[in-house]
């Protein structure tokens, strides 16, 4: 099969935000401890933070780092975790039915992100909490002094602010699973005038309010329009979280569900315009899309977990080829949106459906979607170019066009180079893959990687079995270069130009 994919040096979609490639650490199973927390580790620093899990980190580029939760920060109360260690409370988690030793709190995680070279995006607890408790951790995190809660944090060990920029307006509040569930009347209106108070302490910080958690919500849309005819003028972005599988092994659709995302960020796209419009503001609202992943493999072993433990092994997704394929139309499909979606969140970082594993006083390993989120985030920087494909479609039970050609290129002016992403969706036919550059004159190929011929099933588990392989040879020339997909694979061309 042919495929084709034109680019011009003038149809830029956008330049890409740094917090597009950003991840999630939630007080939650074995994220914090055994995950990015382990004293007793071999590797552990000072602090108790292991070091090999904090070079993977590094090695992905993570630029913005989501925390204390998801459905934990609905029930938390952040001054648990301040102060001595020793004093701190152990408290029941019903986010997740666990039990929270505190041990890890706020200096703690912020410490550990200033060591991962992330930056913090900080939600609040709007589940049993509100504005009181918002205005009071920002003051602490961020007023540089001479109040009771920015001189409790220099008397804790932090003489200066944390300078936290992103904050998020609790999580999930549409979902009846949710501690403090609210209506989107009850939520709007909270996080209207949490947002005011917020703005009040810091006028510097952007807010991220609640969207649906997933498009499949029965009140979406009518939740998005609700929140927003209350929060609009106050907040700077809306969230928006799904996850995908594959539960019915059906591999042709589960690759084409970056559809389904593309359409899940357009229609949020056109709520928030349609509320501008009829507010007749002059105020963009961008996109936070900080939950997506593929999550189902671990469903059934969660549910033999018992409640009321210190770090149980839930949702540990050990993730698989296909899954690293979907990974990268994923991630393709937020570069195409890039001139909405600002912010994004692979949930989680480490053991909890992350990219990371480690083992208790053992190795660190990577997960088969570890590789195209780095490359992405590490490559996929400076601008996206808007991309024309041609490509042949098939269809699937849910989709009726899917191209087998998946594929976006950005431009990074500084480096001087295009970077090709593409997945070829096909299970058996090579792509004859051509790609025309106007404006640029390409002079190399600096490298060119794929991830294919494995088993759709095959995981790093106990090797890591799928990994990068050189690409397959380029022909190429001043304004074009043609070369050939592999079936199912995921590829990286990077080019310098003039």
């Amino acid at each position: 099969m042919k495929s084709t994919l034109a680019i011009s040096k003038n149809k830029i979609i956008s330049e890409i935000d740094p917090r597009l490639y950003g991840s999630f650490i939630e007080h939650m199973g074995r994220a914090v401890y055994e995950g990015i927390y382990e004293p007793k580790h071999p590797s552990a620093n000072e602090k108790g933070f292991r070091k090999d899990v904090l070079s993977l980190i590094k090695e992905l580029n993570v630029p913005l780092i989501r925390y204390p939760g998801g459905n934990f920060v609905s029930g938390y109360n952040w001054e648990d975790g301040i102060g001595p260690v020793e004093q701190r409370p152990r408290r029941l988690d019903l986010a997740w039915r666990t039990i929270e030793t505190n041990e890890v709190g706020l200096h703690e995680f912020m410490e550990w992100s200033k060591e991962a070279k992330a930056e913090v995006n900080m939600a609040v607890n709007l589940g049993t909490r509100g504005i009181d408790e918002a205005r009071n951790l920002l003051e602490y995190c961020n007023f540089e002094g001479g109040t009771y809660w920015s001189d409790l944090r220099k008397k804790n060990g932090a003489e200066k602010p944390f300078g936290i920029k992103t904050w998020s307006l609790g999580n999930e509040m549409d979902g009846p699973w949710q501690i403090g569930h609210k209506t989107a009347e009850e939520y709007g209106r909270l996080a209207e005038e949490t947002a005011k108070a917020m703005k009040l302490v810091d006028d510097n910080i952007e807010l991220v309010v609640c969207g649906s958690s997933t498009s499949k919500m029965p009140t979406f849309g009518s939740w998005e329009m609700t929140v927003l005819e209350h929060a609009y003028e106050h907040v700077d972005y809306l969230s928006l979280h799904c996850y995908y599988g594959n539960p019915e092994n059906d591999l042709e659709n589960y690759l084409a569900q970056s559809l389904d995302m593309d359409r899940f960020i357009k229609g949020v796209v056109a709520m928030c315009d349609a509320i501008k419009s009829k507010k007749g503001s002059d105020k963009k609202i961008n996109l936070s899309f900080d939950e997506w992943n593929v999550w189902y493999h671990s469903n059934e072993q969660d549910k033999e977990i018992k409640p009321w433990q210190v770090a149980p092994p839930i949702l540990e997704d050990i993730y698989n080829f296909e899954d690293a394929l979907l990974i990268g139309c994923l991630l393709i499909t937020l570069l195409k949106n890039a001139d909405r979606v600002k912010i994004a969140c692979l949930a989680q970082l480490v053991n909890v459906i992350a990219p990371i594993m480690t083992n208790k006083e053992g190795d660190v390993w990577k997960q088969t979607i570890f590789y195209p989120f780095m490359q992405v985030s590490n490559f996929g920087r400076g601008v996206v170019l808007e991309p024309e494909t041609k490509s042949d479609t098939y269809a699937t039970k849910d989709f009726d066009a899917v191209p087998f050609l998946e594929s976006i290129a950005t431009y990074d002016e500084h480096k001087k180079e295009i970077v090709i992403f593409a997945v070829n969706r096909s299970k058996n036919e090579h792509l004859d893959f051509s790609i025309n550059v106007e404006g640029f004159e390409m002079e190399e190929i600096v490298e060119t990687t794929q991830m294919s011929g494995y088993d759709v099933k095959e995981t790093n588990q106990e090797k890591e079995k799928v990994n990068l392989s050189k690409g397959n040879s380029i022909e190429l020339h001043t304004n074009s270069l043609k070369t050939e997909l592999k079936p199912l694979s995921w590829n990286v061309i990077r080019i310098s130009v003039k």
